[in-house]
């Protein structure tokens, strides 16, 4: 009997001995592995690089939005008046400053604003590029360090309807807007004219 069970056990190890060695030969085997990984991460590296031309698109655009409410108010500040030739050029400049984006969806309206001797601010003129311009008259909330009496500031403001590129991420529509306030430089205040 003790034989029988020792040839059994024999025979056993024997027929086992393939199977054992080809699970530690496919354990080894790293041939596939690189390909596993890759397909895994593919998901992963798509994501992160189109997220990445989305967000720097957007911080492009909105880096321009700003730009160009300077540049108008700028421009504006620079005059001792300003007549609609002046004005339609200066507002025109715009389309330059948001190159390469589109100025179709941009809007773009400059005001002088007057601050009377008690502080209140109120609309002088306003014009408006794509928009509709602020009515004269209108009253104007400004942060206390602008309210210096009996004063003039150029009021400009810009919003820009921003299309993601690939829309990957975040789809839709992004409303980009800035404004920024000056101290015209010629003169107290800038006279608008028609001529």
């Amino acid at each position: 009997m003790k034989h029988f069970l020792a040839h059994c056990r024999r025979f056993v190890e024997a027929q086992s001995a393939p199977l054992t060695h080809g699970i530690r030969s496919l354990a080894k085997d790293a041939s596939g592995v690189s390909a596993v990984e890759f397909a895994l991460l593919l998901p992963v590296m798509v994501t992160l690089y189109l997220g990445t031309v989305e967000i720097s698109q957007g911080i492009a655009a909105d880096r321009k939005v700003s730009l160009t409410a300077r540049t108008v108010a700028d421009l504006v500040s620079q005059v001792s008046s300003i007549n609609n030739t002046d004005m339609t050029n200066s507002l025109g400049a715009t389309a330059t400053v948001m190159a390469p984006y589109s100025s179709a969806k941009l809007q773009v309206t400059v005001s002088s604003v007057k601050i009377d001797a008690n502080g209140n601010a109120t609309i002088d003129w306003s014009d408006t590029l794509n928009s509709s311009a602020r009515a004269k008259g209108s009253s104007v909330t400004l942060p206390n360090a602008l309210k210096v009496a009996n004063s003039y500031l150029i009021w400009s403001e810009v919003t820009y309807s921003y299309t993601l590129t690939i829309g990957y991420l975040i789809s839709g529509t992004l409303n980009l807007k800035d404004q920024i306030y000056m101290r015209p430089r010629l003169s107290d205040a800038v006279a608008r004219t028609s001529s």
